[in-house]
C-alpha cells in the first residue's frame, strides 16, 4: 500500500511507515495516526490489556441533523471498528507499566462526548488504585455536539480527576497531536505536569479560520502550530513521534526515582 505524504508529495510505502513511526522520510512530517498505531509504536513488543472496552455512547437527546446520531454512531462503529473517539490501555513501555489513553480521529473526529470522558475518569482511578503513571494523547476537533451538554460536563469532569491524580502524587503527560483543539484543549490535554506535542501540531480552541472571520486578520503562517504554542510557553517541549516511547519512558523513570 502506498501513501502520499501531505506535506511534500512525495509517495510512501506502508512497510516504510511503520518503520520509521510514521514519519515522512523526505520531509519529516508527522502523518495522522489512530490508537492502533500509538499503541504498536509505545508498547514493548505491541502487548498491552485494553481497559474499559466496550463503553459505547448513548443518545440522551435523541439528536438528528442529516441523520439520526444514533445511526450515525453504529455507522462510524461498523466503519472504524472502534466503540468511540478514544482507547484506554495499560501494558509496559520500555519496562515501565502504565495507562495510556489514545484518541481517534477517525470516530466522528476524534470529538469529545460522554464516552471520551468517562473512559479518562476511569483510567484515573485505575492509575490511583494501582499507582500507575498516566499518558493522554489527544487528537480531536473538540466537544461533539450531538451530545450537547453531557459532552461540555467531561471538560470539569476529566479536570476534577485530574486533580485527584496530582494529590495522589502519581505523574500525567499530556501529548498533543494533530490536530487538538476546542474542549478537549480547554481541559485535560492542557493539564499535563508534562505538556508535549509533535511536530507541526494544530493546536487550540477556536481553529485559525473562525479566529480569521471574527478578527478580520490575516494570522501569522504558524499560528497554533506546536512551535508556536511552545514559543507563548504552553507546552514544555516538543517531540518527534521516533523518540516518543524513549522520552516518556525517561520521564516517568525520572520521577519514580
Amino acid at each position: 500500500m502506498w501513501v502520499k505524504c501531505p506535506n511534500c508529495g512525495k509517495i510512501l510505502h506502508a512497510s516504510e511507515q511503520a518503520e520509521n513511526a510514521y514519519v515522512c522520510h523526505y520531509c519529516n512530517h508527522h502523518l495522522r495516526i489512530g490508537s492502533k498505531e500509538y499503541f504498536d509504536i509505545l508498547f514493548d513488543q505491541g502487548i498491552f490489556t485494553e481497559l474499559f472496552a466496550n463503553l459505547v455512547s448513548g443518545d440522551p437527546l435523541k439528536f438528528e441533523d442529516s441523520k439520526k446520531y444514533s445511526e450515525r454512531l453504529i455507522d462510524t462503529i461498523k466503519k472504524t471498528g472502534l466503540k468511540d473517539a478514544i482507547r484506554a490501555a495499560t501494558g509496559k513501555v520500555n519496562g515501565i507499566e502504565m495507562v495510556v489513553d489514545c484518541m481517534d480521529f477517525a470516530f466522528i473526529g476524534g470529538s469529545m462526548g460522554s464516552v471520551v470522558g468517562e473512559k479518562i475518569a476511569r483510567s484515573i482511578d485505575y492509575c490511583i488504585e494501582h499507582k500507575l503513571p498516566l499518558l493522554i494523547i489527544s487528537k480531536s476537533g473538540g466537544a461533539r455536539m450531538m451530545e450537547a451538554s453531557f459532552s461540555l460536563m467531561q471538560m470539569a469532569k476529566t479536570s476534577a480527576k485530574l486533580a485527584l491524580l496530582a494529590e495522589a502524587k502519581i505523574p500525567y503527560i499530556s501529548l498533543m497531536t494533530d490536530p487538538t483543539t476546542g474542549g478537549v484543549t480547554a481541559s485535560f490535554a492542557m493539564l499535563g505536569d508534562i505538556n508535549i506535542a509533535e511536530p507541526g501540531a494544530m493546536i487550540g480552541f477556536a481553529g485559525p479560520r473562525v479566529i480569521k472571520e471574527f478578527i478580520k486578520k490575516e494570522l501569522p503562517k504558524d499560528f497554533q502550530r506546536a512551535e508556536s504554542v511552545l514559543e507563548q510557553g504552553f507546552l514544555d517541549f516538543i517531540v518527534d513521534r521516533r523518540k516518543l516511547k524513549e522520552e516518556v519512558s525517561r520521564f516517568f523513570r525520572l520521577i519514580k526515582n
